[in-house]
């Protein structure tokens, strides 16, 4: 893809001298791989690069990532001082994630705490396991579909293990509907899941900053009044 063309599909929340958020768009890649795909991480760095004229290399620290499949917020940094800060934030669980998912069932409970330890596979998947690092996040129902059996839930993350949400919720039976590897779909529906918030502290002015986009109104997310 382009320089331009690429500049013109970023959707910025915001931007600084020291941060720049944008929308992560559903199935791009946070960073780059083998693929060769164009990744979010070198569309931010092309849309600075355009827009401010920049010659030579352009500076962008990746912070965070979201599965590809996954759209949502992320930040990024425009300097190496507030990449480490960020980062920091990262560390110590101050940079806070909020997601929203369509789930498989009704829950048990309207609210509560999913606790597990997740190990990562050489395989790419990610399992339940004694041998795993601990995961934690918290969850509350918004609204079920009775027809449909399916719930709307909203996501604090408090750790950020690979395939985290998905693997927490498809162990108790609510697998994340349209979930190609751990809800095993058939079809090639999106996975409903969607990183709409995220708060964190501004690496300099240490003002806190919050940012929130709702998921595209298709798929699994029309059955819920978002």
């Amino acid at each position: 893809m382009e320089d331009g063309k690429a500049m013109n599909k970023l959707n910025v929340l915001y931007e600084d001298n020291h941060v720049i958020v944008v929308e992560k768009p559903i199935n791009v890649l946070s960073q780059g791989d083998a693929t060769g795909d164009l990744d979010l991480l070198n569309m931010v760095k092309n849309y600075v690069k355009i827009k401010y004229n920049k010659p030579g290399n352009v500076y962008i620290g990746l912070i965070h990532r979201l599965d590809r499949v996954v759209g949502g917020v992320m930040v990024f940094a425009r300097s190496s001082k507030a990449a480490a800060r960020l980062t920091k934030q990262v560390q110590s669980r101050k940079i806070q994630k909020t997601y929203l998912a369509v789930i498989n069932g009704k829950m048990d409970k309207e609210q509560g705490t999913l606790s597990d330890k997740i190990l990562k596979l050489p395989d790419g998947n990610s399992v339940i396991s004694c041998e795993g690092k601990d995961s934690l996040l918290e969850y509350e129902v918004l609204e079920y579909n009775k027809k449909e059996d399916k719930s709307l839930v909203r996501i604090n993350l408090k750790t950020g293990r690979h395939h985290q949400i998905r693997v927490q919720f498809a162990s108790r039976n609510h697998a994340l509907c349209g979930d190609q590897r751990y809800g095993k779909v058939l079809d090639n529906t999106q996975i409903a899941l969607f990183a709409y918030r995220l708060s964190f502290e501004h690496p300099i002015n240490h003002e806190t900053l919050e940012f929130e986009i709702k998921p595209p109104k298709k798929g699994y997310w029309t059955l819920f009044t978002i």
